[in-house]
């Protein structure tokens, strides 16, 4: 517990310190987000520093490996998707700031990057014969076998775009990823101290668990500067960075099942431009004023700051009750 704290107190300290330098020397570069003309509430955002995501990958992982090393092998692949992942968003990122265009990579180069890392990922958590998921408020877990490796691309690369679409607001993506993180770890140590697995496997999970720690914290960091007003947008760098870690995580553990439930406010997002694009090529009508569904909200009048907040709260609050039940009820604590 000592070492995650420490883990965890460094990260934030690495990103609050990091983003002022970093946030100066995007200015000065001029790397400003150039702004859907159709989102109106957002004209005043157009050349806010973007690609701020190196700000927590770098923090939380130079925290990580400070305190804990190089043992964890989970942790050290996780890492390598996490960067994997943020390259590909830096790559996007840099297209739209060069162009000065909303609009980076073309889709079909993002779509085979992002389905190449996936899969790479998912071969691996195959490799590692952890195709077993528990259901969700359950003690009980079902091993997928073969089924386990197209469910893992299918959430590798539906994570990635949820949070991806999620990041439409000040602090929206960085603080319900942050709960995420966190309720992750807290559930996955949960369930190693009281249903008994394995040592080696513990062990790896652990790590993991405080890798997730280490990137909540440095979230943490980075809202000081992400929150609304924003100084800094995490961009495509990290919101793809945060989404493939993610899966990653709640994948190997066991808690794929989990994502769609602690990660719910992904899952709207996703649903709700679905939704709005399906309905809307069939009727030429919208259901949403506005999809992702967080724009919707904007649209009935609620500030980002309050649409942020209770997002978040509810995040918090789920992992609150995901943890509770997760190894049997309440009554395991």
């Amino acid at each position: 517990m000592t070492k995650l704290t420490i883990c965890a107190t460094l990260s934030f300290l690495f990103s609050a310190a990091l983003g002022k330098i970093i946030i100066k020397f995007l200015y000065r570069l001029k790397v400003g987000q150039p702004i859907l003309s159709y989102v109106k509430e957002h004209k005043g955002k157009s050349g806010t520093a973007t690609m701020g995501g190196v700000i927590f990958v770098l923090s939380s992982l130079a925290a990580y490996f400070i305190v804990y090393g190089f043992d964890g092998k989970y942790s050290l692949f996780g890492a390598a998707l996490f960067f994997s992942f943020a390259l590909i968003g830096f790559a996007d990122d840099f297209i739209k700031i060069k162009f000065n265009k909303n609009e980076g990579l073309k889709p079909w180069q993002k779509t085979a990057f992002l389905i190449a890392v996936s899969i790479a990922g998912s071969i691996y958590i195959f490799r590692q014969s952890q195709t077993a998921v528990y259901i969700p408020f359950t003690d009980i877990k079902v091993n997928l076998g073969v089924w386990f490796f197209p469910l893992a691309v299918f959430v590798f690369i539906a994570t990635t775009n949820c949070v991806n679409l999620t990041d439409g607001l000040d602090g929206l993506a960085g603080s319900v990823s942050s709960a995420c993180f966190l309720s992750l770890s807290i559930v996955t140590l949960l369930q190693i101290n009281f249903l008994g697995e394995n040592y080696a496997f513990a062990h790896e999970l652990k790590e993991l668990s405080a890798l997730c720690v280490s990137v909540a914290f440095s979230l943490v960091g980075f809202l000081i500067y992400n929150v609304n007003k924003a100084s800094v947008f995490m961009g495509d760098t990290g919101s793809l960075a945060l989404g493939g870690l993610m899966a990653f995580c709640f994948l190997i553990s066991g808690n794929a099942l989990y994502i769609a439930v602690i990660g719910w406010a992904f899952v709207l997002s996703g649903a709700s431009v679905i939704i709005q694009v399906a309905h809307y090529k069939r009727t030429k009508r919208r259901v949403f004023l506005m999809a992702p569904m967080h724009h919707h909200f904007q649209h009935l009048g609620f500030s980002e700051a309050k649409i942020t907040f209770v997002y978040a709260s509810v995040t918090a609050l789920i992992g609150l009750i995901c943890a509770a039940t997760c190894v049997g009820g309440i009554n395991a604590f």
